[in-house]
């Protein structure tokens, strides 16, 4: 590119960012990041907006586009229903306001260009959608994936530039690859779609990419989450029409907050760990011909649980005992939750809802058996975090109060409610134990994937 070009370039991608730059600094952007992050992060959003539009990779892209348009997909934090989706189970999960952003042009030609902050640049020419094997693994597989599956489903799409920024936790459970996939979905589905796409839709176009192009055999969970905003429970028992249902929850609201806690527990060598639980579970199923235990009766595990010990032992048996009550829990989970939206004593219904994410929590402990590695039983962060943070509970002698393991366990993060004005000292106690910053406060959000107008 020779200089007088570059220049004219640089002048127009000024002059079109200039406007989005008035934009965010706007009233209206204010509000629209008060409901996306809370009041209190508004003035940090705006800068990071800005950032955003001011390193767009300009110099990258063919000609001026007419605008720049951005985008925002939470992360999600998992609410109930720990590891029962791998056996088409019911889960709840909620969005939160850490998320991935991005700031994204289309392009006349097929390329995507795609800058993420913190990661190398990636460029894919989507010519050519079939998978590659070399690029499993990375950025470049999620977007040739997801561009594959919109043009499987009637959709072609052309190229794009973006500059994105995620703020999504990695390692801590809340979906950072999820909210990515969401993400450049949801950039492809406005730009050529005119953002019919649904939730439920984008979800499966993202899982679909990430199990055959990425190679990770993910379920549908995260993404769902990621896509649909507010708490939403999943019902996977028709896999391929998944029910999904959407409700308002704000803790914050209620006076509590909702934070989880990373152990720092070392992840090297869990895989057989987590395998192992969906594994279990379905050999059970297997002993009465089934496939996953949703087609399988508890009640009928009960009257040849003789067999089953001896075809499968005793912890398979236990874990299939806790999938079959953190599937109740997830329907009375999200019962409480209506109740909170309606009842007038809505401190009742906080109260049963509390008290079932304890449940879940005591479940994945006793029955699941996911706080920490058999094969490491020195190491136990998880439990740790738990037992400390329900003395903290009883020091306080908290009465609405609730903690559980987080995702997929072994090690990793824990959840917990606590009333708003004590998170100052559990902040304390858990930081002093794991390490500053180990705590994260989270917030649920409504909106799902979004495009965000500054001038609607």
């Amino acid at each position: 590119m020779n200089n007088a070009f570059q220049l004219t370039q640089e002048r127009r991608f000024y002059m079109i960012g200039k406007e989005l730059l008035d934009s965010i600094n706007s009233g209206k952007a204010a509000e629209l990041f008060a409901s996306l992050y809370g009041k209190d992060e508004t003035d940090s959003a705006v800068q990071r907006y800005r950032r955003l539009v001011e390193n767009f990779p300009g110099e990258t892209h063919p000609g001026t586009p007419g605008r720049l348009r951005v985008f925002s997909v939470p992360g999600r934090t998992e609410l109930g229903g720990n590891h029962t989706d791998h056996n088409r189970g019911k889960v709840l999960a909620g969005s939160i306001q850490l998320d991935a952003a991005a700031v994204a042009a289309p392009r006349p030609d097929n390329m995507v260009f795609f800058r993420s902050t913190g990661h190398p640049d990636v460029s894919v020419d989507l010519t050519d959608l079939s998978m590659r094997e070399n690029e499993k693994g990375n950025t470049e597989a999620l977007i040739r994936g997801i561009a594959s599956e919109f043009t499987a489903r009637g959709t072609p799409v052309k190229g794009f530039t973006a500059n994105a920024a995620n703020a999504v936790l990695t390692g801590s459970g809340l979906s950072s690859s999820a909210a990515i996939e969401i993400l450049i979905a949801k950039i492809f589905d406005n730009l050529y779609c005119g953002g019919k796409r649904s939730a439920l839709e984008l979800a499966k176009i993202g899982q679909k990419a990430e199990n055959v192009f990425f190679g990770k055999p993910c379920g549908l969970m995260d993404q769902t989450a990621c896509a649909s905003g507010g708490a939403v429970a999943i019902d996977f028992k028709d896999l391929q029409n998944p029910l999904v249902k959407r409700i308002d929850f704000d803790p914050a609201a209620a006076g509590f907050a909702l934070c989880v806690v990373n152990t720092k527990g070392s992840h090297a060598d869990l895989t057989p760990d987590y395998a192992a639980i969906p594994a279990e579970m379905k050999g059970v199923a297997s002993v009465f011909g089934k496939n996953v235990l949703r087609e399988l009766d508890e009640k009928t595990l009960i009257g040849e649980i003789g067999g089953v010990r001896k075809a499968h032992g005793d912890r398979a048996i236990l874990r299939a005992l806790h999938f079959f009550n953190e599937n109740r829990r997830v329907d009375s989970m999200l019962s409480a939750l209506e109740k909170m939206n309606s009842a007038v004593n809505k401190n009742e219904a906080l109260g049963a809802f509390l008290g079932l994410v304890n449940e879940s929590g005591d479940s994945s402990w006793q029955l699941l058996q996911n706080i920490y590695s058999p094969k490491n039983p020195g190491e136990q962060g998880v439990g740790l975090a738990l037992a400390l943070t329900k003395y903290f509970f009883a020091e306080n002698k908290f009465s609405l109060c609730a903690t559980r393991v987080h995702g997929g366990g072994f090690a990793g993060t824990i959840q917990t409610y606590l009333p708003s004005e004590s998170l100052g000292s559990y902040r304390q106690l858990m930081e002093g134990i794991f390490g500053e910053g180990t705590l994260t406060v989270l917030r649920i959000r409504s909106q799902g994937a979004v495009e965000l107008d500054f001038q609607g």
